[in-house]
């Protein structure tokens, strides 16, 4: 297998960090996104949408999206599971990695590139370029707001986002968190909750790559 990483960005490193929570050695490589690597004929021939992470597994088969990677690396190496056993937890981990991706990683997204200046012609991550439309920053910022709220509600009453234990959606949920400095956002002080939470994983070996 060959795993196509950016060191910055948010989503090669859930791909990144499901990867060592399952105990896994695979070949990397590091593309750039800072320098354009993603958008150069090499990497294009790898996978033409421009984006990362990718893995390609033992048979050539390209997944380029975090849940394509997640369920096959899970598919392959069930232990520890990370997509829930039963099928109420499966159900659970799937809804909630969805809710933090619509509910934060996106809007988290939208504010930051819709107004750094360094994305500006790149709104939007991929081969096209598009232009920033400041409205969506503004939008962002409310939405990032209300994602705080929703997930301090839910770590009131549960450990983890999808129950008793850590999954995927912790680990969407812990990355989009941490990235949410880029719009120098953090987790809100009265969300006690959260913070406890977030600091738990970030003790995790998993965090620190």
């Amino acid at each position: 297998m060959i795993f196509y990483d950016c060191s910055t960005a948010p989503n090669p490193r859930r791909a990144r960090m499901f990867i060592a929570e399952k105990g896994l050695e695979i070949e990397t490589r590091d593309i750039s996104i800072a320098k354009g690597e993603q958008l150069g004929p090499d990497f294009l021939k790898v996978n033409p949408r421009g984006t990362l992470p990718v893995l390609v597994t033992d048979d050539g088969t390209v997944l380029a999206e975090n849940l394509g990677i997640a369920a096959y690396l899970e598919a392959r190496f069930p232990e520890p599971p990370l997509l829930g056993e039963t099928p109420e937890e499966k159900g659970l981990v799937m809804m909630w990695n969805a809710l933090v991706e619509q509910h934060g990683g996106l809007p988290i997204a939208e504010t930051f590139r819709n107004s750094n200046p360094h994305m500006k012609g790149r709104a939007i991550p991929g081969p096209q370029d598009y232009d920033q439309i400041p409205e969506l920053a503004e939008r962002g910022r409310a939405r990032v707001a209300a994602f705080f709220d929703m997930i301090e509600a839910r770590l009131s009453d549960s450990a983890f986002l999808a129950g008793d234990r850590f999954t995927l959606a912790d680990i969407t949920g812990f990355v989009f968190i941490d990235f949410a400095r880029v719009i120098k956002t953090r987790i809100p002080e009265g969300n006690s909750a959260t913070l406890a939470w977030f600091d738990g994983i970030k003790a995790r070996p998993s965090a620190g790559l």
